[in-house]
């Protein structure tokens, strides 16, 4: 079972809306969706598989979207898990389907690269053919001013993710509406 929602920061607070991800294809159209309920103020889709994978995608204003997925391996298998699941989100050439896992930085514990900025491999997991990483990829930091630290952020349980962030926000209510 899936839930979707959109929650759009605005001058009264939070507002938000249902949203059925069906006609949703690549990140561009959800990109799209975003920012038809508002151009200029922060928009948060809010994407949870129950008890599975939970993730967010932060459109502020004409800026590239932001992504937080909160197991790589659980949204691959999800056709709405592969919209968020970009080659960039992963760290890896677009068409590249055969990353090569051991030299991506999954859990933060290998050296980088020579040459390689470690804020740059952070972010990175990989859903390359069956094996594929349980750990979090993305902008750790997606909610970090809104009040959900990297730590708050990495510590959810994906049973009640998106309540637990709707409630850092002050949009628990408003949210609870639309569930």
């Amino acid at each position: 079972m899936y839930f979707a929602a959109l929650l759009a920061r605005t001058e009264d607070g939070w507002e938000a809306s249902d949203t059925e991800l069906d006609d949703v294809e690549t990140l561009s159209d959800l990109t799209d969706l975003a920012r038809e309920v508002s151009d200029e103020d922060t928009v948060l889709v809010l994407i949870e598989q129950e008890d599975a994978w939970f993730g967010v995608v932060r459109v502020d204003g004409e800026e590239d979207p932001r992504i937080y997925v909160s197991d790589a391996a659980a949204a691959a298998r999800s056709s709405y898990g592969e919209i968020l699941l970009t080659d960039e989100l992963l760290g890896r050439e677009p068409g590249d389907d055969d990353a090569d896992l051991d030299s991506l930085d999954l859990d933060g514990t290998e050296d980088p690269e020579p040459g390689d900025s470690e804020d740059d491999d952070e972010d990175q997991g990989s859903v390359s053919g069956d094996a594929v990483s349980h750990s979090p990829v993305g902008d750790r930091d997606i909610l970090a001013d809104l009040g959900v630290s990297e730590r708050e952020l990495l510590a959810l349980d994906e049973g009640d993710a998106l309540g637990t962030i709707a409630e850092a926000l002050g949009a628990a209510e408003v949210l609870e509406t639309v569930r």
